[in-house]
């Protein structure tokens, strides 16, 4: 069976789209469509439905994909073991990390990094934690900088590096700023900016609702906390941010067990990581926390 065929077969089943697919692997879509076809004919099943521009796997199409990333990735982990016993540390490192971390927690991770390991060439990503936490757990990544996720799959490994605060917070005008103190309960009579449903920050700040049998009014998501800062200042609504980024906002007493979120790194349990993740989880772990 070809490496190559499968390699397209799991960047069409992921991406659902040849030509996207194309895109991502740097070959045109033919040459996609010539590998997809060269599989199927080996396999004698048809792996995807094209109903005009749409395609979905077959049966057979869903009983190879998760088979079909397991190959690759140890393959993958095959290279990376016989490439690590030279001890240099040099190739691709393949990285994943948050907008959040980006911004606030990665720069001088990554200016150490590039002055100490000038042979090693970064994929680096700027991705939503949980589309990072999916693709490590692909086999696409080595490690991903993100939220953690309050249940992790068993397949991840993750390490806490830092911890945020979280604090409820509005704008210094709001008809609650004044108060000396505001329950949640007060908090659901007026607008919500948190992120989206899907994110692990939401199910945080849902979860201290949800056990008082209360639920937060929403009037917008989104999944960059800059931009929900902004739009809490000018007084579009409340909302939930690291304690580092309240500032010019009036934090709120509300009287309920501290939060926090806990920021940090994954990685694959069944992958071998290359010497060049090595020495950068090695550079994580000396942070202060």
């Amino acid at each position: 069976m070809d490496t190559n065929a499968l390699q397209a077969f799991v960047a069409v089943a992921e991406a659902g789209s040849f030509s996207r697919a194309a895109e991502q692997l740097f070959l045109t879509q033919s040459a996609i469509s010539k590998r997809i076809s060269l599989l199927e004919q080996q396999l004698n099943s048809r792996l995807f439905d094209r109903i005009g521009r749409r395609i979905n796997l077959t049966e057979a199409g869903q009983n190879l994909l998760p088979r079909a990333r397991r190959i690759l990735m140890e393959l993958a982990d095959a290279r990376r073991s016989l490439e690590s016993l030279s001890g240099e540390v040099a190739g691709t490192l393949s990285i994943a990390a948050s907008h959040h971390i980006s911004l606030h927690r990665l720069p001088p991770i990554l200016r150490q990094f590039a002055n100490d390991c000038p042979n090693v060439t970064l994929d680096l990503r700027f991705d939503e934690s949980e589309i990072a936490y999916d693709n490590v757990l692909k086999g696409n990544l080595e490690i991903a900088l993100i939220t953690l996720s309050p249940h992790p799959d068993e397949n991840i490994l993750a390490q806490t590096i830092w911890q945020d605060k979280l604090r409820y917070v509005i704008a210094p005008d709001h008809p609650l700023a004044q108060l000396d103190s505001v329950s949640l309960e007060q908090l659901t009579r007026y607008p919500a900016i948190l992120p989206g449903s899907t994110t692990f920050t939401r199910q945080i700040a849902q979860h201290q609702f949800s056990e008082l049998g209360l639920s937060p009014d929403i009037a917008m998501s989104t999944n960059y906390l800059d931009t929900i800062r902004m739009m809490v200042e000018i007084g579009l609504g409340w909302s939930l941010l690291p304690e580092t980024m309240t500032q010019p906002l009036k934090v709120l007493n509300t009287n309920t067990p501290p939060m926090t979120r806990d920021l940090g790194y994954i990685v694959h349990k069944e992958r071998t990581l290359s010497n060049a993740a090595r020495y950068f989880i090695d550079l994580l772990q000396r942070q202060d926390r």
